[in-house]
């Protein structure tokens, strides 16, 4: 059986995510507390104890809920179901940092920072109202992206996540967004919606942040992983270095290609899907992909017992 762990994205963010695992594992611990040194603040009270609002800032939720899935991570090696039992790692979005770090690739703590960085890069990039995103349900990729681009009229609107065979986020210039969901329902879409997020991500509107992650990146190093991280913007494995790194900065303005990820991972052998962190959105996802593979979230110390059997 071959397995592989995937890494929940933004949006997947709780108050209280974590805790239960670093009271009952002292590694899972040390993770929140190495976090909380590298970026010099108290991330873990915010997520233990904090406001929902603050947590869900982009900043803070992408380096909080990377600590939780790495939590997780050293709960599970803790059982002896750590990475050696692994044949790939993905991560939706801000998730792939989560599986580079997992794979080794990243240390937790250049990961932090590096989280951070990004957050902040990718809420300034555009002003407050002038971007929206929309999920599309009911459409597939292709009916989707050209909907996007019937919508777009001069301005910004692209497929920014494949998310699974029948929902398609869009993102761009607050109008297009508007006018790509009056498209979507026309062209038969189940259900189309504007998204509650703080910014567009992953459109040609991010680009002020690709370049503040160019140069984040270029001063952090980057070890080749454990296990092969199949990776967002190609939809398939890579192990070298320096191609990491310009995957990562294609990622904020390319599309997150989640639904071949795991067509490609269940093309190569992969039969079950462990979800690592907070939430069950991509296992939900997973069974609308590849119907035939398994599903587990690991987000609780009961999660990690029940991994264990």
């Amino acid at each position: 059986m071959s397995r592989a762990f995937v890494f929940p994205g933004q949006g997947a963010q709780v108050i209280g995510m974590g805790r239960a695992l670093a009271e009952a594992y002292p590694a899972a611990r040390a993770v929140f507390d190495e976090v909380d040194a590298a970026l010099g603040e108290k991330l873990s009270t915010l997520i233990w104890e904090g406001d929902i609002a603050e947590l869900t800032l982009t900043q803070n939720a992408q380096p909080a809920l990377m600590a939780t899935s790495i939590a997780a991570l050293r709960a599970l090696e803790a059982e002896g179901l750590g990475m050696e039992h692994v044949a790939f790692v993905a991560g939706h979005s801000l998730g792939e940092y989560s599986a580079l770090c997992a794979a080794q690739a990243l240390t937790l703590a250049d990961t932090a920072r590096l989280l951070r960085i990004r957050g902040q890069a990718m809420q300034e990039a555009v002003p407050v109202g002038v971007g929206a995103m929309a999920a599309l349900l009911g459409l597939d990729f292709e009916t989707a992206v050209a909907v996007a681009a019937e919508a777009a009229q001069g301005e910004v609107c692209q497929a920014a996540n494949d998310n699974d065979p029948a929902q398609v986020v869009v993102s761009g210039h607050k109008a297009a967004v508007e006018r790509a969901v009056e498209i979507a329902k026309a062209r038969g879409a189940k259900r189309a919606l504007i998204l509650p997020v703080s910014a567009p991500f992953h459109c040609a509107l991010m680009q002020p942040a690709a370049h503040v992650m160019a140069e984040a990146l270029a001063a952090v190093p980057i070890s080749k992983p454990i296990v092969p991280v199949v990776v967002n913007v190609r939809a398939e494995a890579v192990m070298e270095p320096d191609r990491i790194m310009d995957l990562l900065i294609a990622q904020i303005t390319g599309s997150v290609r989640w639904r071949e990820s795991m067509l490609w991972m269940e093309k190569a052998g992969v039969t079950e899907f462990w979800e690592i962190g907070a939430g069950k959105a991509l296992s939900g996802m997973i069974k609308r992909i590849a119907s035939g593979a398994a599903t587990r979230a690991i987000g609780s110390p009961d999660d990690v017992a029940a991994a264990k059997g």
